[in-house]
């Protein structure tokens, strides 16, 4: 493997097809303001570099980035590239991650809006996030312990799991498949409408009108804070621990709670169980349809 360090890049491609490298301690940065800095590579190492110019990593096999920057003039990042480990970086451009498979993140700073979309096969554990329509359209993901902040998130993805996570994001999971959400909290408005085959397990769940146009949604002792009008045109079964404000028109399935402040059925064929278990007094106001 050949090692380059302590050293400043900024042609256009400046590496461009390198094979077995390590790269210590470089600044891709200046006046030439070149961009595609390790296009079409193989087996790249980067270690505490700084890249402030754009499309750094894009066609490239076998990436390791480690203790690195990108800032904000670093757009586009990482695009069809795959077998890829990346910890300890800050990730500061807009769309930094897309049309990538196989990828691990860990411990990393994001700030990118249009992060990670079309990505297939995802780790990524002890993240923060800040970015709208983040992951879009991605399958195969496994977050643990990723904290994200934004809007219209994880809108069509496919076979995820999430653990012990925090989303402060409005829309989010919009039409996703097959995804389980365990441990977390999730707050946001109008969460995971036309979503299919998606549950939550020990979850509390914040914002107005959540979970409507499912199909089979589960919610397993799951609470529910700040949730009106839930549900509506649904096919759920949940188990919730906590009173709701109030749930309209539920097609099918059936729905524990231990207080409801209104249940509403104003159409035909919206037959889904409302259960009133009375575990709790209902602290909520009355909601209007």
């Amino acid at each position: 493997m050949t090692t380059i360090q302590n050293q400043t890049f900024d042609a256009e491609r400046a590496l461009y097809g390198s094979r077995d490298l390590l790269v210590k301690d470089c600044f891709f940065d200046g006046p030439a303001d070149g961009e595609s800095a390790f296009k079409e590579c193989a087996d790249v190492q980067a270690e505490r570099c700084f890249f402030n110019l754009r499309y750094p990593f894009w066609h490239d096999h076998g990436l390791v980035i480690r203790d690195s920057e990108m800032t904000e003039l670093c757009r586009a990042a990482l695009w069809y590239s795959d077998h890829i480990e990346i910890t300890d970086t800050k990730l500061h451009g807009i769309k930094a991650l897309r049309e990538c498979a196989d990828v691990k993140m860990r411990g990393c700073d994001i700030v990118s809006p249009e992060f990670g979309w079309s990505v297939r096969g995802l780790e990524m554990e002890d993240c923060g996030a800040e970015s709208e329509y983040f992951m879009m359209r991605s399958s195969g993901l496994r977050f643990v312990n990723v904290r994200m902040k934004g809007k219209y998130s994880f809108q069509y993805i496919e076979d995820a799991v999430f653990e012990r996570c925090v989303f402060d994001t409005k829309d989010a999971f919009w039409h996703a498949k097959n995804v389980v959400v365990r441990d977390s909290v999730v707050k946001g408005e109008y969460l995971a409408w036309y979503c299919e085959n998606v549950t939550f397990e020990n979850c509390k769940i914040i914002g107005t009108q959540p979970l409507c146009y499912c199909r089979g949604l589960k919610l397993i002792n799951c609470g529910m804070e700040g949730c009106d009008l839930a549900f509506e045109r649904s096919e759920v079964q949940a188990d919730i621990t906590t009173p709701v404000l109030s749930i309209k028109n539920p097609l099918s399935g059936r729905i524990l709670v231990p207080a409801v402040g209104e249940i509403i059925r104003d159409i035909p064929g919206a037959d889904g169980e409302v259960v009133v278990t009375g575990r709790h007094p209902c602290p909520c106001s009355q909601a209007s349809a």
